[in-house]
């Protein structure tokens, strides 16, 4: 019986095609990424993996804002001028909350960073896998994920931020 072709990811990473009767034929090798691609994914990776890192090594602030005092950088200022948090207040707390795997704390430190900082945890080590082996090793999203998260991601910061200036 011949069945129609079927499209399916192989691994994530190769689209194959399976017909019946026959072994996997018209399967694509991933592409090699060149030289300055795989430094540019190395970089972004490498960058990702320091912030969660670092994000790990500090201590929380208790208030929900403040952590990133820590590091020796000033107060927001933001909150010295106007009183009012901006749509940051809470990022470096929220990642460090997430680092020490206190998701609920993170989110409620900064919506929008405990799910940068979730993406941060994939995207980092993909880019370093990839940058090492020369191919991506996950499939690449298309622009219209990309986008949409993107455009969600907005979406929480704003509306957290809207949340925490009006309470």
């Amino acid at each position: 019986m011949n069945l129609a072709l079927l499209d399916f990811l192989v691994f994530g990473i190769v689209r194959a095609r399976l017909k019946s009767n026959s072994a996997m034929s018209d399967v694509t090798p991933p592409r090699r990424l060149r030289w300055y691609e795989r430094i540019l994914l190395g970089t972004g990776g490498l960058i990702l993996a320091v912030l969660l890192a670092t994000a790990a090594w500090l201590t929380p602030s208790v208030r929900g804002v403040g952590t990133h005092q820590q590091l020796g950088l000033p107060p927001c200022t933001m909150v010295l001028l106007t009183g009012m948090r901006c749509p940051s207040c809470g990022m470096t707390t929220s990642w460090s909350y997430l680092m020490k795997g206190n998701v609920l704390e993170s989110a409620r430190a900064n919506s929008a960073g405990c799910l940068i900082g979730l993406i941060a945890l994939v995207i980092s080590p993909w880019f370093l896998s990839s940058a090492v082996m020369g191919r991506m090793t996950m499939r690449v999203p298309s622009d219209a994920v990309l986008i949409t998260i993107t455009l969600f991601v907005v979406a929480v910061t704003l509306l957290d931020w809207l949340y925490r200036i009006n309470i």
